[in-house]
């Protein structure tokens, strides 16, 4: 008799069929089809990995911590740390009041929100959706069809700032929507949701009994100067509504600190969610190991490297952005590391070109999105991350600019 496992398509959550690759898988297939320039080193702009070091800080309370690995860790997490978030965002975005019962601590935003997905879609509904913008992070659609609902996309198009038009959605779709996830500052565009458009999905929110979600991961890397992005609970506050009921945000140590290997972040808001949230948690088996939610204590108290993080940033965007405006479509974003140019060629061929002769991998924007209505908000873009030294990314800049002059 056949082992099971030879057949695992028929054994499993069918909904398992519904992912696609990740972009990345679609990447390395798309490379592995040319041979890269042997005479150039590889530069990636493709993965929004942040390469700038790891803060002193941080590492020395993991050392000074490591004994702690002898301790189980709750779920809920420590008090200090608790408070350590708390303070962070009730000072970061100017809140009234933000207590140790709005914030739960995460091993990084990706599961969290994957996880928090599963908690709050109620399958039992008819048409349960969850509600994003396209392009989008792709945990966001992945974690809508392991919870038994389907994604409705949001375009988010370059006449509109690269923000979803919220007034143009049909009224049957925020009735059936049970999340609405936001990525302000958003990933790829960079773009950044205004206090007007947040207050205006509150109020959605409100009337067809909904919860907003916004993953706030790049709301600290931003140009030297210039405002700091908006966040949602923010608005809720503004509003006079330190409850923020139906909403949440997650915020992550990942791009702020460069500290993506530490698997650590929060989701703050609504306490009612937090608590089903929590509960769900408990059973999934997700608590933070005590060392890292120490370390994670000395990241959020300390702004200091997260200013010189941001100087580094902002000098390679004014750099990059000097070398390639004059020959392509490339615009400096509201916020994050990323640029969202566009391409002369498609851009499919345009990264697999690129990488073949220059030997930079940039990705290309279809991937990160889908089509609908025969639209694809990606096509013929390509995400580039600043994330490499300064010199590298002037080099690949000057690469990039050498192949576009080709064309």
């Amino acid at each position: 008799m056949p082992h099971r496992l030879q057949h695992w398509g028929d054994q499993v959550n069918p909904d398992l069929k519904l992912l696609q690759p990740y972009p990345f898988e679609k990447l390395n297939q798309l490379k592995a089809a040319v041979t890269p320039n042997p005479e150039l080193e590889h530069i990636a702009l493709s993965i929004g990995e942040p390469k700038h070091p790891a803060p002193d800080l941080v590492q020395q309370a993991l050392v000074n911590n490591i004994g702690r690995i002898e301790n189980y860790p709750t779920t809920k997490g420590m008090p200090e740390l608790n408070q350590a978030m708390a303070d962070w965002a009730t000072q970061r975005f100017d809140l009234n009041a933000l207590t140790t019962e709005q914030v739960l601590p995460v091993n990084g935003t990706r599961e969290a929100i994957f996880a928090f997905t599963q908690t709050v879609v109620d399958r039992s509904q008819a048409r349960p959706l969850v509600v994003s913008p396209n392009p989008f992070y792709q945990i966001y659609e992945g974690a809508a069809y392991l919870a038994g609902a389907q994604p409705h996309f949001l375009p988010c198009l370059e006449e509109h700032g690269f923000i979803p038009d919220f007034s143009s959605v049909a009224e049957d779709v925020w009735r059936d929507c049970q999340l609405l996830f936001l990525c302000s500052p958003g990933n790829p565009t960079g773009a950044v949701l205004s206090l007007q458009q947040l207050q205006q999905l509150i109020e959605l929110a409100d009337k067809f009994d909904f919860i907003v979600a916004s993953d706030e991961c790049y709301s600290e890397i931003y140009i030297d100067g210039q405002a700091a992005p908006i966040g949602l609970l923010e608005a809720c506050a503004r509003l006079g509504r330190d409850d923020y009921r139906r909403c949440v945000v997650f915020h992550s140590l990942s791009k702020r600190s460069n500290l993506p290997g530490l698997r650590s972040g929060f989701i703050a808001g609504d306490a009612d969610i937090l608590k089903a949230f929590l509960l769900y948690r408990t059973y999934h088996g997700c608590a933070m190991p005590l060392q890292t939610q120490l370390a994670s204590i000395a990241a959020w108290g300390d702004e200091h490297h997260v200013q010189e993080n941001r100087s580094q940033y902002t000098q390679k965007f004014r750099a990059v952005l000097e070398i390639l405006q004059p020959v392509m479509d490339v615009k400096q974003s509201d916020a994050s590391f990323y640029l969202w140019a566009k391409t002369p060629i498609d851009d499919e061929t345009f990264a697999q070109r690129l990488f073949a002769e220059q030997h930079v991998t940039v990705l290309p924007g279809s991937y990160l999105s889908r089509t609908i209505d025969g639209v694809n908000p990606g096509a013929n873009r390509v995400r580039m991350a600043l994330v490499a030294s300064v010199d590298e990314c002037v080099e690949a800049a000057q690469r990039i600019r050498q192949f576009i002059s080709t064309l």
